[in-house]
């Protein structure tokens, strides 16, 4: 078998197991509130830092003024409770402008 096959395999058996430990232990064990509270702020954290470095670095170095322009109108038209494709296409509409406007 191949190398690429193997490791295919393994990570889907991986994942696979590592999905079916939720249910399988679901009631078995107990998880203190502090830790529930922990994860669910890590999660957030871990999701600002992905939004920050999206939409702020392009290729090691600052994306511009237009992309977190952008990111800013969708966050508002979320904020706002917009439709998810109104938020999207308010978003890309404002980065769009400003390019062509000239703001890099």
């Amino acid at each position: 078998m191949n190398a690429t096959v193997v490791m295919m395999l393994v990570l889907a058996v991986g994942t696979y197991a590592f999905r079916l430990v939720g249910p399988v232990l679901h009631g078995r064990v107990e998880i203190p509130a502090r830790v529930q509270e922990l994860t669910s702020a890590g999660a957030v954290v871990l999701l600002v830092a992905l939004l920050a470095t999206g939409a702020l670095t392009e290729g090691g170095g600052f994306a511009g003024w237009a992309r977190p322009a952008g990111v800013l109108v969708g966050g508002l038209l979320a904020w706002r409770k917009a439709p998810f494709v109104v938020v999207v296409v308010g978003a890309a509409a404002a980065t769009a402008a400003l390019r062509a406007a000239g703001v890099a």
